[in-house]
């Protein structure tokens, strides 16, 4: 029941930011969100707590999914790809403080599906990804198909293919498991910080999805000799 409360009382808060987002743009620096008329609004954050909550959050989603063999122990990454969410989480997280209330999960996974089309495009036309608008990777119904339009018509997976049936359940399970982490974090409901530690949680599952394609593509690490 408490825990229920809670997260009521979270997604007030993040729909009060919402409604703030029609009269005044989100801006986005990397590692905080604040509206662009008042950028000292940062400075009330703890940047220590986001930073540690971020750092374990990306730790136990690399497991997760380790085990769910969608990666193989390494978080793959480019800068350009994480300079995208730099660029398309203002729009994203005016969508997804919407659904908060009634499906935090959504909430949440429909950033490691974005994320995941962004390393599509990353490996197969970049210049034309780059260049496309947000609403661009919405599904015919919007935000909400957009984890279907992903999967199916950007990335090409066969719907019910296991390897899509697999996708879907370990995205889920990473939700699900951030939103427990949220709900635990001790934040006060119906504060800044609610709003800042769900976009942190927002960016960590961005970039999961996005080196859970890249693993798909077939990249990895290796070891480069300078010598």
């Amino acid at each position: 029941m408490l825990s229920s409360v809670i997260l009521i009382n979270f997604a007030l808060a993040c729909l009060i930011c919402a409604t703030l987002y029609l009269t005044e743009r989100f801006c986005y620096d990397g590692g905080f969100f604040y509206f662009c008329s008042r950028k000292n609004y940062q400075t009330i954050m703890d940047y220590d707590f986001l930073h540690d909550f971020e750092t374990s959050l990306q730790e136990s989603l690399l497991k997760i999914c380790t085990a769910n063999g969608l990666l193989s122990g390494t978080l793959l990454a480019s800068d350009d790809i994480d300079q995208r969410w730099h660029d398309l989480a203002p729009e994203y997280m005016a969508d997804a403080v919407k659904e908060i209330a009634q499906y935090p999960s959504v909430a949440l996974a429909w950033a490691s599906y974005l994320g995941m089309a962004i390393a599509n495009g990353w490996d197969s036309d970049w210049e034309k990804c780059h260049a496309m608008g947000y609403s661009e990777f919405y599904g015919p119904r919007g935000f909400d198909d957009m984890d279907e339009h992903i999967v199916y018509d950007i990335i090409g997976l066969n719907p019910n293919s296991d390897e899509a049936n697999r996708l879907e359940e370990t995205l889920r399970t990473i939700a699900e498991h951030s939103l427990s982490q949220i709900r635990h974090s001790g934040i006060e409901p119906q504060s800044p910080m609610a709003f800042h530690t769900f976009a942190r949680a927002c960016k960590v599952l961005y970039r999961t999805g996005a080196a859970i394609e890249l693993h798909r593509l077939g990249y990895k690490f290796e070891a480069v000799n300078l010598n």
